[in-house]
């Protein structure tokens, strides 16, 4: 932080010889335009709406970040739809290892409950998951060990915040069927 706002900068060495400034860049799963570029470094501009929104606000010197560029309009989608417009920051509960996978549950804000369902679709950090279980407060995933080793969700401890994603389908169908929707007085 400085007096012209907080910038986040990221070591990227795999990407900063393919990256502009202007380019969008996923960071735990929040999308971000690259402000400088200064050799391996990365730095991003973060609004006082990003930090509220995210655990950006959280990193510390050398933690890892998952980081993510666009997809490209001839790209394969491979999860579901995943825009980086993350919707809040939420704490794990447990992380457990249950033989080869691991169980990830998270608390589970009040606000944003109607938009998970089980065999629905959710991002932590950026990483596409399906919902393996919804109960009122939490809601769990479970990580292959591939994705546990291919992301941060391997440093993932209960007490941390990972960012959430829900679903874009959901969210636009609420918007339109809203006005439709007989409310009790």
């Amino acid at each position: 932080r400085n007096d012209r706002g907080t910038q986040l900068q990221i070591v990227a060495p795999r990407l900063s010889e393919e990256i502009q400034i202007g380019d969008s860049l996923a960071i735990n799963g929040c999308c971000l335009t690259v402000a400088a570029l200064r050799g391996d470094k990365v730095a991003f501009d973060l609004l006082e709406e990003t930090l509220q929104r995210t655990n950006l606000k959280a990193l510390r010197p050398n933690d890892r970040v998952n980081l993510e560029r666009a997809l490209a309009a001839d790209g394969r989608l491979g999860g579901h739809f995943v825009q980086g417009h993350v919707d809040c920051p939420a704490r794990i509960l447990v992380f457990k290892e249950t033989g080869a996978d691991w169980r990830l549950e998270v608390e589970l804000p009040p606000e944003f409950a109607r938009y998970v369902a089980r065999k629905g679709s959710i991002a932590l950090n950026g990483v596409s998951l399906t919902v393996a279980d919804v109960s009122e407060k939490s809601f769990t995933v479970w990580i292959i060990p591939h994705t546990r080793t291919q992301t941060n969700l391997h440093t993932a401890q209960p007490g941390q915040l990972v960012n959430l994603e829900f679903d874009l389908i959901a969210k636009y169908l609420e918007r339109m069927l809203d006005p439709h929707v007989v409310r009790p007085k």
